[in-house]
Formats: C-alpha cells, structure tokens, sequence
C-alpha cells in the first residue's frame, strides 16, 4: 500500500452502496515527497490542480475505479494500477510522469471535454494493448508526443511531431468502419473523395482536434488490413473528412515507412479542426489511367471558373495537357495551381490566350512527388 504523507487538505468521504468515495470540497496540495493512494473513487468538487510535487495512485483489484465531480483533478506524478480500469467522468490532468501498470484509463467517447491531459509535459510508460487510454488524450506542449490511445484491446497510437509553440492537440482511436461509426451522428463515406484518392480504410480512424497547423503520423498493425488498400506503401497518405466540403480530402504523405504488416505514414501539414476524423488512404497507381471528366464555366461569374483537380496541391510534380477533339494541343503547363481558365496556349488557335469555344476537350495529367510516374484522363467540358 501507498504511504500517505502529511498534505492540507479538506475532504469528505461517503458511501455508495458498498463503495467509498474519497470527496474533495477543499483545497488540496501535496507537498515534497507526498504520495495518495486512491483504493476508492475521486470526486473532486474543490480545488486539486496546484500539485506539483509527489505522486497519485489509482489502485483496485476488482472494481472499476472513477473519477468524477465538477473540477477537474490534476497530479504531478500518476500512476494506474486497476485491473477493472480508471474511468473518467471528468479529465484527469498530469504535469509530470504516468505509469501504466494494470488496467486502461476509460473515457467518454460521446464526449470529448472530457480526457486524459499531459500538461506541459509528456512522459508515460508501460502502455500496450491492455493498458492505454480508451478514449480521448490531450495534449499540451511544444514537444514530440505519442498519443497512447486506443480501442478495447487494441493500442493504436499516433504521432504528433515537434511543435514551434506550446499548443494542445486531443485525439482518439476507434477500430470503426467511417461508413457506420458507432460513436459519431453522421457516416463518412469512402465513396465521397477527392479524385487523387484511391481507397480508404474502412476498418479503422482517429479523430484529431487542433487549431494550430501540422502533420500527424498515422500507424497500421496486422489488423488494419493495408493490402485492402494498396499493394505498395508508398501510394499510402493520409485522408481526412472535410467539415466544409463533406468528403475525404488528401492530407498528404510525407514519409512512409514499414510494410502491409505494420509501418506509418506522416501527414502534410493541415489543420486538425477543419476535418472530422482521418485515417489512411491511398492514392492513384504508379502509371494508373483512371477517367475522371470535369465541367467548368469560365464565364466571370466568380463560381467554377477554372479547371480544378481537388488535391493536386500535395504533388511536386504535374503535368498538364489538353487537346482538342481532332486531337490539336490547345494547352499545356508544367505544376499546374488548378488555375486554367479556358484559354489557349497552344498552336491549333489563331493566337495565344484565345478564349476557347464551349465543348468538350480531352486532357491526360501525369504527376507524382519526384516524377511523373502517375496518370489520369478524361475529358473536360468548357461552358460559359
């Protein structure tokens, strides 16, 4: 058992049922080398977050221990030790070390406000597939952190890189189809994407919130099901489900690394709060053909007025060419910004910047990271 040392405190402590609750209406701090023991629940309706010294533990051999009330608690050192769990009924903050050693840290998944928080520090151990939070983790601080998280019996963990500010990121993991979540109001369909995109998991996603910009890094086990994706890593990126265009939107791939059994992939830099939830993807084939036709009206009405390819942003390469139906180039261009606007730069017109005349033209876009190994046609059609 935890030696209790001396600490100022004023508390109540009552009974549910068979159960004993520790009750904090006061103002607790723990002093040097001080150490609690919690064999019963927590509920904190006082002041318990100016601890900065000693350690908290959450111990029980059968029953589920909870934490509760109105403010939440936060510790210096934590560590879990309860073979039935840590269930938060309010967030959980520490500022210093966690030790997974028995059980997982349980929290609403239907609401988020309430988490375990790392504050200002990021230090855990001993977390696995038993032992991880199952639920939602935040985060604040400027550095590097793995988010212990996870579903059931399952650790499923994602990487935030180096921040250049403090910042606070929260995120969870759940082993869900996007197409039918269990624990969100809407669905997310993998058939709504953008065209670059692929395939999308549909066993899995992480629902990451921030409003400061950055990458994430993304981690498949054997149970993810990778080659239901792709053959190759390397077409594997990271997705996420817009909250303003309502699809999947290419975030990116800007390492990747394992093979179909395990690895990750890292995200370009995006803002978590603009997209629902993300996972991985994968995009177009190394020398794919795949017929995607267009519309657009560039007719100076301020709507539709260029040719757009949704996502070719994330690519470094790109090259665009467009002909007419007796095959005549009418455009071309090298890292293309989705800014055509219908005019002709090639010879089969009197002169360059020639509007063209409404109908349909084909085009064929190669592009790729460091070469142009990919490829999609189509045709496009110009109204004005």
């Amino acid at each position: 058992m935890k030696t209790i040392t001396k600490i100022t405190i004023l508390l109540f402590t009552y009974s549910v049922g068979a159960q004993t609750a520790f009750h904090n209406y006061g103002n607790i701090k723990m002093h040097t080398n001080a150490s609690i023991g919690f064999h019963t629940d927590l509920t904190n309706d006082g002041t318990l977050d100016n601890s900065n010294e000693g350690l908290a533990g959450f111990y029980s051999n059968n029953e589920t221990r909870i934490v509760s009330g109105n403010n939440k608690a936060t510790f210096y050192n934590v560590e879990i030790d309860a073979a039935n769990n840590l269930e938060l009924r309010n967030s959980l903050g520490i500022t210093n070390e966690l030790s997974f050693i028995n059980g997982k840290v349980i929290t609403p998944r239907s609401n988020s406000d309430i988490s375990l928080d790392f504050i200002l520090h990021d230090f855990y151990a001993g977390e696995d597939d038993n032992r991880h939070v199952d639920g939602y983790t935040t985060v604040l601080g400027s550095e590097e952190f793995t988010f212990p998280i996870g579903d059931d019996n399952r650790l499923r963990p994602m990487i935030l890189p180096t921040q250049n500010q403090n910042a606070t990121f929260k995120g969870a993991y759940f082993n869900e189809d996007p197409n039918s979540p269990n624990t969100f109001a809407q669905s997310f369909l993998t058939n709504q994407k953008q065209v670059f995109i692929e395939n999308i998991s549909q066993l899995e996603f992480w629902d990451l919130k921030g409003a400061n910009k950055t990458t994430i890094t993304l981690t498949w086990d054997n149970q993810s099901d990778i080659a239901a994706i792709t053959n190759t890593i390397e077409q594997l990126k990271v997705v996420g489900w817009s909250k303003t265009e309502n699809k999947w939107i290419d975030l990116g791939n800007s390492n990747v690394s394992g093979d179909l059994i395990k690895g990750e992939v890292t995200s370009n830099e995006f803002i978590p709060n603009d997209y629902e939830i993300i996972t991985i993807g994968s995009g177009i084939a190394d020398g794919s053909l795949n017929d995607v036709n267009i519309i657009f009206s560039p007719n100076g009405d301020s709507t539709n007025e260029t040719l757009v390819f949704e996502g070719i942003e994330q690519y470094n390469k790109s090259l665009l060419e467009v002909y007419n139906r007796w095959g005549n180039l009418v455009y071309k261009t090298t890292n293309y910004k989705n800014d055509w606007n219908g005019k002709s730069n090639g010879r089969a017109t009197i002169k360059e910047n020639d509007d063209l005349p409404v109908g349909t033209y084909f085009y064929t876009l190669k592009f790729g990271q460091d070469n142009l190994n990919k490829k999609q046609k189509g045709w496009v059609y110009i109204q004005r």
